[in-house]
């Protein structure tokens, strides 16, 4: 099937109607919906199965500390100076969880993809890095063209950390601005001068990484149009290949830090309207493709590549060109998505410690899509948020189901949203129109089961 134009159309008047809670659907179900109510025997029966196919293998690594906190983050991190006094014992457990796991997969399902996050990466130290490296190559076989990539914190790196990090073997990095007006950093509580910022390009460009990505974040205290338009310049002058604009989650009661933030400032919601609407004006102008939400990418970059031939993939680490990989997560918190089940790691540091120390998987809570019915509608969902396009006689094909019989029910939400110009639902496919395309999270909800009528704010609003 052709795939829909990759144009824009901005509608200030549908943005708001249907701006409400949403998943980000970084997975089907979503991580919501994981209980404490889940038994190790499962994770283990779902490795076994991977084992079976031979499916390839994304791997996470969870840095959890921070040397300051950022007062915006919505990340699960531990903020302290006190480096080798937790990052050792850290490294004991981290590595008793990789032995452990890796001992029940096939070495010869090729690693197709690692990263690195947090926290902070970079919160290690040379020989730490190296040792964690070596650590994870001893226990999985890596394909030859694998993605290897890093998160980094621009404040606590220099140019031979950069350089480092090049040789011993990662291909993609990618580090937060979030914006570049001092007045905002000194807001967010992380003060990174423009200088700096073009200081840490340079090297990372100089190391020739393959790709290097930043994150940006609108709707941050003192952040105005013409404030976040300079931010906007700033960053296509930095020239970075892939561009992810979050929206801000103002959600005190979840993340306690954020009560530091000043509430007065935070721009309002017409105010950030605006910046959306002339950040996606800026970067479609200046060469970048919008992959989908808050992604932008270079025409060259690998994530508009999968996406122009309808291989693009989204999981728990966001857009991905592997999808038939099974996601590991490994330390603290850190989320594994495997075919038909998906587990979180203990969020707090004790309880991690503690399953490691009486033999035992650290998970704290997970889900079993025990249903065909799951599986169908995360590849429905994920087609959308991917493609913007859905193909029904390929479900109906793939599933023995009739297309609009078996989802009579969201015919109803279908039409609501087809009547307002977001989809066209035809006999044989659905396609997302240009104004639907910001819109995409609603668009995927009705075939959400779990939350499609629930308007929670666990979820952060559609814009």
């Amino acid at each position: 099937m052709k795939l829909p134009s990759q144009t824009v159309c901005f509608n200030s008047e549908l943005l708001v109607k249907h701006d409400r809670p949403t998943p980000r659907y970084t997975s089907y179900p979503p991580a919501t919906e994981l209980h404490g109510d889940f038994e190790e025997a499962e994770f283990f029966d779902a490795i076994a199965r991977g084992n079976e196919k031979k499916t390839p293998l994304s791997l996470y690594f969870h840095i959890p500390f921070c040397q300051t906190a950022c007062y915006f983050c919505g990340c699960n991190v531990i903020v302290t100076g006190l480096k080798d006094k937790v990052v050792n014992p850290y490294f004991d457990y981290l590595f008793k969880n990789i032995e452990r796991t890796a001992a029940l997969i096939d070495r010869d399902r090729p690693v197709v993809q690692l990263h690195w996050g947090g926290g902070t990466p970079n919160y290690l130290s040379l020989e730490q890095v190296e040792r964690l490296w070596n650590k994870i190559h001893e226990h999985f076989t890596f394909a030859e063209d694998a993605e290897i990539s890093i998160e980094v914190n621009p404040r606590y790196i220099d140019r031979n950390y950069v350089l480092f990090l090049r040789n011993l073997g990662f291909n993609r990095i990618s580090f937060g601005i979030q914006d570049f007006d001092p007045t905002v950093q000194e807001a967010i509580n992380r003060v990174q001068p423009e200088e700096l910022l073009f200081n840490v390009m340079s090297w990372m460009r100089e190391a020739e990484f393959e790709s290097v990505n930043v994150d940006l974040i609108y709707g941050l205290p003192h952040q105005t149009l013409d404030s976040f338009r300079d931010t906007i310049e700033k960053t296509i002058r930095l020239d970075p290949d892939r561009i992810a604009v979050f929206n801000f989650a103002w959600v005190p009661w979840m993340k306690p830090i954020q009560k530091k933030l000043p509430e007065e400032a935070l721009p309002q919601a017409a105010e950030k309207l605006e910046i959306f609407h002339m950040t996606i004006d800026k970067l479609t102008e200046n060469g970048y493709v919008f992959i989908g939400m808050d992604h932008f990418a270079k025409p060259d970059d690998e994530l508009t590549i999968a996406q122009q031939e309808g291989k693009l993939h989204r999981n728990f680490q966001g857009y991905t060109t592997q999808p038939d990989s099974e996601l590991f997560g490994f330390g603290l918190t850190s989320i594994s998505m495997l075919h038909d089940v998906y587990v979180q790691n203990n969020k707090n540091l004790k309880d991690f410690y503690r399953a490691i120390d009486e033999g035992k998987q650290p998970i704290e809570k997970g889900v079993k899509l025990a249903k065909s019915d799951n599986i169908m509608r995360r590849e429905i969902i994920m087609e959308l948020m991917c493609h913007f396009c859905l193909d029904k006689w390929e479900i109906e094909d793939k599933y023995n189901i009739k297309f609009d019989e078996y989802f009579a029910r969201e015919e109803a939400a279908l039409k609501d949203l087809e009547n307002d110009g977001l989809l066209v639902n035809l006999c044989d496919r659905i396609e997302v129109t240009p104004s639907g395309r910001l819109l995409i999270r609603n668009i995927a909800c009705a075939f959400d089961t779990y939350t499609r009528d629930r308007q929670e704010q666990r979820f952060s609003k559609t814009i």
